[in-house]
């Protein structure tokens, strides 16, 4: 039976959930701003005293590797890759866009109007401004655009809106809704990549081996951070 610790952080949400042979058993999650370096070690240590567990009892850790949060990730992963050096535990990674697309799969086929297998996905993950970390997927998984940051204006996606509907979800798409206005947008609020979606993916990828080199491994920021001092701060 295998047992794996998942863990996501990658946007405002933290969130952490322990399944055994891919059945959530017990989870931890807050949206309570900046509180992951806070929290996260703690809902960890809530689950596995609440299992009866220790770390060197799990199989696998697994983790939501970005894009997103520059902070968000760092605490995440570094978590992460403690607990698989700690223990020689394997670690597992999935983007956090597709963590988003089997969210939002998932909701949208329990009855969410306007959904039919020809509709695109498109997650959006908060960036700087009117950017977003975005990609599209097609209903079955299919990657039809490769994940980048995109600035969104009011001509983004016209060319494949005008044949086709896309559902927008994630932390980026409140402040592009406004810009989105084709009759073909559609927008599913409250997105967010929960680690239980990414229980899903890490099922999978621990029964085929897929681990990450742990002396390597580093989050997917997709842009350089960008550190900025308060202007009060500032000395004349």
């Amino acid at each position: 039976m295998a047992g794996i610790l998942n863990i996501e952080t990658s946007t405002p949400l933290c969130s952490v959930a322990l399944a055994l042979d891919g059945q959530i058993v017990a989870q931890r999650e807050t949206l309570e701003d900046k509180s992951h370096s806070a929290l996260l070690t703690v809902f960890i240590e809530e689950i596995l005293k609440e299992r009866k567990l220790q770390v060197m009892d799990l199989d696998a850790v697994a983790v939501g590797k970005g894009p997103g949060s520059f902070t968000g990730l760092r605490i995440g992963v570094s978590t992460a890759k403690g607990l698989c050096y700690g223990s020689k535990l394997p670690l597992i990674a999935a983007g956090t866009l597709e963590i988003l697309f089997t969210q939002a799969l998932e909701l949208v086929q329990a009855g969410i109007p306007g959904y039919d297998e020809e509709v695109l996905f498109c997650p959006m993950i908060d960036a700087r401004r009117m950017e977003v970390f975005t990609c599209l997927f097609t209903s079955s998984g299919k990657v039809v655009e490769n994940v980048s940051a995109r600035i969104i204006d009011r001509d983004s996606y016209s060319d494949l809106l005008s044949s086709r509907r896309i559902i927008f979800f994630g932390s980026g798409m409140d402040k592009c809704r406004g810009a989105l206005s084709h009759p073909n947008s559609l927008f599913l609020d409250d997105v967010y990549p929960h680690a239980a979606a990414l229980a899903v993916m890490a099922e999978k990828a621990y029964h085929k081996r897929e681990f990450e080199n742990l002396a390597y491994f580093e989050p997917f920021y997709l842009k350089d951070f960008i550190a900025t001092i308060p202007k009060r701060n500032l000395a004349f």
